[in-house]
């Protein structure tokens, strides 16, 4: 297919069910933890916008969770498919890891579940703010141990190898590898300022409308708090992680930085943008600023960064990829950071809710955390490259004796299944956020009988209306 080999394309599949997988868990994170601080403060104040949104938003979280759990079982079922050989070298680790976020984290989610999204009616406010706690809890817990097995493929460690297969020997140095702290509180905050601007640019889109309602007010206040207070200190935690990744990982930063060569004992200048080239072993059009390499990445002048032509070829990561993911990634983490200090000048004028310019911004912003997320995802996959698990294990081990033929056929598969399934999913999703939140939501006593209204079944119950009354309430709202 296209040229491509049996590897090629194991990699290509798996990253594309990754990148549709992870944005459901990401938004699944955030608006957990924004629901249970909705619930809350309509259990302090009793404001009715408070009750409105948490409703409004736990069916947007429905959806979102249904679709994460569907994409997250396809996608596991990839280790013994495509990558049996890590599987083999790898799953006395990663196995039991995965396992412990299905007993805590999965059965944490699945036990509360029903009750956060079908209870309100049905037991106290005190029991129902519990549960709601602990989904939230559920899904920072299922967070904690994903990143536990990613970061040990990043940065192994606890472990011994006999007969060509890793034994653990001290599970709290598997868990708690060089790498796990910093990764796990760049991706929690990632996700929090994905869901921050996902609520955001809903509100903004509402407000653009005409809506002015303080439900509508409240979204985007809450959403903008958190820009201003979470991006900046994502900053300081993706400058934690990068002196991590060049104590660890030194080949991945030289890449991100498209930095090939040292010059003597000068400091390493920063490369602004340019075109790596792999084959030239340069970075044609560089537009470079001297010392700030040095400055930013080893917090000295007197440090060089990695060069990448200190490495083998065979060890070096795609720096071509990475150098722009990278740079997308800090480029929107900026942008987020602005909108949060633009919002905060706009709140000391009074103005925040009707600068039609700032909400605009807002507006297109939407999307950025989830982008900015993506490209971070990307740039530490691919510049852990070409090791599956780093220093021990390189990708072209690990996967299956597929051929061509079969990768290509199951790789459009995926591509015309997950745009099928996932797409009608997002459209209902999209279409649920312009109707927005209705006012004294939740209040029926009428519980219904078996098979009726109030006893749905599944998750995506919880949504109820159907594509075509989603249209009708945009549509009346217009």
């Amino acid at each position: 297919m296209f040229g491509l080999d049996a590897l090629e394309l194991a990699r290509i599949q798996f990253a594309f069910t990754v990148s549709f997988h992870i944005i459901f868990p990401a938004i699944t994170i955030g608006l957990a933890s924004f629901l249970a601080v909705l619930e809350g403060m309509w259990l302090k104040t009793k404001k009715e916008e408070y009750r409105d949104l948490y409703h409004f938003w736990s069916k947007i979280f429905a959806v979102n969770f249904g679709m994460g759990v569907v994409s997250g079982l396809v996608m596991a079922y990839q280790f013994g498919t495509n990558w049996s050989f890590f599987s083999s070298f790898a799953g006395s680790i990663t196995g039991p890891l995965l396992t412990y976020e299905v007993l805590t984290a999965f059965f944490l989610e699945a036990g509360f579940l029903g009750v956060m999204l079908f209870g309100w009616n049905r037991v106290g406010p005190g029991l129902h703010f519990f549960a709601t706690c602990m989904v939230a809890l559920g899904t920072l817990m299922s967070t904690f141990w994903i990143l536990a097995s990613n970061s040990w493929m990043q940065t192994p460690q606890g472990f011994e190898i006999v007969n060509n297969q890793v034994v653990p020997v001290d599970w709290l140095k598997v868990i708690f590898n060089p790498s796990f702290p910093y990764r796990l509180l760049h991706m929690t905050t990632a996700a929090f300022l994905s869901s921050a601007f996902f609520v955001g640019a809903s509100a903004a889109w509402h407000l653009l409308k005409g809506r002015d309602t303080p439900a509508m007010r409240t979204m985007l206040s809450m959403a903008m708090w958190m820009a201003l207070i979470v991006a900046p200190i994502q900053a300081g935690i993706g400058d934690a992680h990068g002196l991590n990744t060049l104590k660890y990982q030194p080949a991945k930063i030289a890449a991100i930085e498209g930095h090939w060569e040292n010059k003597n004992s000068e400091p390493s200048p920063l490369v602004l943008i340019g075109y790596p080239d792999m084959n030239r072993e340069q970075t044609r059009y560089a537009l470079e600023i001297p010392w700030l390499g040095s400055l930013i990445l080893t917090h000295s002048l007197d440090q060089q960064i990695p060069a990448l032509k200190s490495f083998a070829k065979e060890d070096r990561p795609n720096s071509t990829i990475i150098f722009f993911t990278f740079r997308i990634m800090v480029g929107l983490g900026l942008l987020m950071i602005l909108a949060g200090v633009w919002s905060l000048w706009l709140r000391y004028r009074g103005t925040l809710y009707r600068s039609r310019a700032f909400l605009h911004f807002i507006f297109w912003m939407g999307p950025s955390g989830l982008l900015a997320l993506l490209a971070g995802w990307f740039t530490t996959e691919i510049g852990r490259q070409p090791w599956v698990v780093y220093g021990l294990l390189r990708t072209k081990d690990a996967v299956s004796g597929h051929g061509e033929i079969q990768m290509s056929i199951s790789l459009l598969l995926f591509i015309l299944i997950y745009c099928s399934v996932f797409g009608v999913g997002y459209l209902y999703m999209m279409r649920l956020i312009r109707k927005g939140p209705v006012a004294h939501e939740g209040l029926e006593t009428n519980h219904g009988g078996p098979g009726q209204h109030r006893t749905p079944s599944r998750p995506l119950s919880a949504a109820q209306e159907s594509l075509n009354d989603a249209d009708k309430g945009a549509d009346n709202e217009r």
